[in-house]
């Protein structure tokens, strides 16, 4: 069975955000709730929350923060807890908006560092379970190199009009946003990991071995400090997209996870 899909834009706090539902949201279920990269929008998802919705039987939600894809516009620059900023304030909105009263968080990146900080803040309704692709607690060298090569791809290859098909007028946002916040000095002290103590659902943590953006550092350290269960799993041959490299193993791995955490409830 294919599950629909319908766009909506929303406005949160004053701000139109972007956003698609996938499915019927079902009271007795959980949502799971995407939350992109750095660099990623509602479509840059492509049919990855299709499929994994259909796969749990469970609906979706997808949205492009603002600043990405038919989004608002952001002001720039970004102050540099702007994933903080995300994890307090829209994202609770948002869940608040679509009156959701049980979800999981699927997080990609930037995205998967939102997820941390929310399932950390003890004062929000907590997840039910997350799982985190590539995420980011700490900033390394290997991630500041990613971005200066993202960098030249985009200024003199073909970086930017690949975006454009997916940010439109939101492009130079997109991209600046992300890119001026990882270079800026101030950022190598950027570090979440005092959210990580109050993270008490079961989280899956997956990470590509290839990845040229993060290392293992940045799993082991979530494994160190969560209060809940945590799952952990390695892709060789797989950069910094998990779910886009290596799609099967992926969603076989997330559905053996949700299995077993929500089997119960």
């Amino acid at each position: 069975m294919t599950l629909t899909a319908v766009d909506e834009i929303v406005t949160i706090s004053g701000v139109r955000i972007e956003t698609r539902i996938i499915g019927d949201f079902d009271p007795q279920k959980p949502v799971l709730i995407f939350l992109h990269e750095g660099l990623g929008c509602v479509a840059l998802w492509r049919d990855f929350p299709e499929r994994l919705c259909e796969r749990l039987g469970l609906s979706g939600l997808v949205y492009s923060r603002a600043g990405y894809g038919g989004s608002d516009p952001c002001e720039l620059p970004r102050p540099l807890d702007y994933m903080e900023c995300e994890a307090k304030r829209t994202l609770p909105h948002l869940i608040e908006h679509f009156g959701i009263s049980r979800f999981c968080l699927v997080g990609h990146s930037d995205g998967a560092s939102i997820a941390l900080i929310y399932s950390g803040l003890t004062s929000l309704p907590a997840p039910e379970a997350m799982i985190v692709m590539a995420p980011h607690v700490f900033c390394e060298d290997i991630s500041i190199r990613g971005i200066e090569t993202a960098q030249r791809l985009y200024e003199a290859g073909d970086l930017r009009v690949k975006l454009e098909k997916f940010h439109g007028s939101n492009t130079e946002c997109a991209f600046y946003g992300w890119h001026d916040a990882w270079l800026n000095p101030r950022f190598r002290d950027w570090n979440i990991e005092k959210f990580l103590p109050g993270i008490a659902a079961p989280a899956l943590a997956i990470q590509g071995l290839s990845d040229n953006f993060g290392t293992v550092a940045q799993i082991e350290s979530i494994e160190n400090a969560v209060a809940g269960p945590f799952e952990k799993f390695f892709l060789s041959d797989c950069g910094h997209n998990p779910w886009q490299e290596k799609p099967q193993d992926v969603l076989l791995r997330i559905e053996t996870f949700i299995a077993r955490h929500l089997q119960s409830k």
